[in-house]
């Protein structure tokens, strides 16, 4: 029996303080000691973020095929990586709206279904506008997993060490770019472009039937005034940890109606990520998701085909080459989600965007000239700024209220997609008109300075309940 479908309640007497049974739920989500459950509700949610990451960053890998095999130019590559890019701002608006109406299990196995079943039918493709057509509708559905996931975890989270809790799991999504650069690297060469396709859809599919089984966020369940549906999570987690006095001084289930009204300030509403309330902290927040992803994704996406075309390397070496960014930012989230909860949000931004400014500025002043150079200052530049791009997914959920959680990061996002869709395209326009790399690497060095004064004016979210940061 679903957790929604529980026996029906009887209805509240007049007395019933739902106000209070809501902050007693939440008060035992905080005090469930981190159990198995919790590991694998990561896992799965993360599998999904997994072949998120590894749909993203497939096309990287096809291009420095496709490019030669179409007659793709290079404007046409920064416009087949964008494509991508604009589908996940709809994805983005889309599924953090539904996610907030419907609930975020069943949007993020939506999404998940979505992106999987695209990358089948973009390994069958067999034009560049097919591919580009193919890869904009795949966007939707990557755009839309992220946030949802996200959202979801976070608001498992609780206050203490939350940092380290969520950012082991946004691992899950830069060793998903990773091994799509392992991968990419050995299998391209041997079983062709497609092969990334297939591997990006298949399990996702099953994934998506996965995510079903879990249960829906407390949270978001008392948020709508489900306050029986979220008891029984509450106690499922409480069993889960072996928190047996905890299962004991509970609420007792006669007591919680399946459904008590909720009030018009408990209601989400767009226009308020730009209220007085909220203002400050919203513009904060798509400057850093604008800055990071524009550098983060910008690299991502053009280093194959840099090494190929600029420093003419062979195809496995160019792969493997651009598949070590990957490897420097999976280590450097590593060391984040051991300090994270120490340094605070707001130091490790500040830290990691200055520093990748000067190895940007490095490189933009003359370090593109030496490939040996150009690796290193490059791949340490990704490693920063890719830390950066895990911890604005901590931090994003954390400064909104549950009833606007999912809307708040989804509407963020989409300045990631926007970014990213500016970014490569504005990459293969500056080399194709004869801009230079070092150009390139000027830009993203002040793109970096415009995220690390937009650090200085965050708000410190460490080991708050998010209740306490979203008042």
């Amino acid at each position: 029996m679903s957790l929604a479908s529980a026996a029906p309640h009887p209805e509240p007497s007049p007395a019933f303080d739902a106000e209070g049974a809501a902050d007693h739920l939440i008060a035992r989500m905080e005090q469930v000691p981190t159990s198995r459950w919790f590991v694998v509700a990561r896992v799965v949610m993360g599998s999904a973020t997994f072949f998120d990451a590894f749909n993203a960053l497939s096309i990287a890998f096809v291009i420095p095929v496709l490019a030669p095999l179409w007659h793709i130019t290079p404007p046409e590559i920064g416009i087949l990586i964008g494509a991508s890019y604009v589908g996940q701002i709809v994805g983005a608006f889309a599924f953090s709206w539904g996610a907030e109406r419907y609930g975020r299990i069943p949007c993020a196995a939506a999404a998940t279904a979505i992106y999987a079943v695209l990358s089948l039918a973009c390994a069958a493709a067999w034009s560049f506008n097919v591919l580009l057509t193919l890869r904009f509708i795949q966007g939707i559905g990557v755009g839309g997993e992220m946030p949802v996931a996200a959202t979801y975890i976070s608001e498992l989270s609780k206050a203490r060490g939350r940092g380290r809790f969520f950012l082991l799991y946004e691992m899950i999504f830069p060793i998903g770019l990773m091994v799509t650069g392992q991968v990419g690297a050995v299998l391209v060469p041997l079983m062709g472009w497609q092969i990334m396709f297939v591997i990006g859809g298949i399990p996702g599919l099953v994934i998506a039937l996965i995510l079903l089984r879990l249960p829906e966020s407390p949270r978001w369940l008392i948020g709508k005034g489900r306050l029986a549906a979220a008891e029984a999570v509450v106690r499922r987690l409480e069993a889960a940890s072996g928190k047996s006095d905890t299962v004991d001084a509970a609420l007792p289930l006669a007591s919680l109606p399946a459904q008590v009204e909720v009030p018009t300030r408990s209601r989400g509403r767009w226009s308020e990520l730009l209220s007085p309330a909220y203002r400050g902290r919203t513009l904060i927040a798509w400057v850093l998701w604008a800055s990071v992803f524009l550098v983060a994704n910008g690299l991502n996406n053009w280093m194959p085909t840099l090494y190929t075309t600029v420093y003419h390397l062979d195809l496995p070496q160019a792969l493997r080459a651009a598949s070590m960014t990957n490897v420097a930012q999976v280590g450097l989230v590593l060391i984040c989600a051991l300090v994270i909860d120490r340094t605070g949000r707001k130091y490790w931004m500040m830290g990691a965007f200055g520093l990748g400014a000067v190895t940007l500025g490095i490189l933009g002043l003359g370090g593109t000239h030496d490939i040996s150079w150009f690796i290193v200052l490059s791949t340490l530049s990704y490693g920063l700024i890719g830390s950066i791009a895990a911890v604005v997914y901590l931090y994003t959920p954390e400064i909104y209220p549950t009833r606007m959680r999912a809307v708040g990061t989804g509407v963020a996002t989409s300045w990631l997609r926007v970014a990213s869709a500016i970014g490569p395209t504005m990459i293969g326009f500056m080399l194709g008109k004869g801009g230079g790399v070092d150009a390139v690497f000027l830009m993203f060095a002040a793109v970096a300075i415009v995220g690390l004064i937009a650090a200085t004016r965050m708000i410190e979210t460490r080991n708050l309940r998010l209740e306490e940061i979203s008042r």
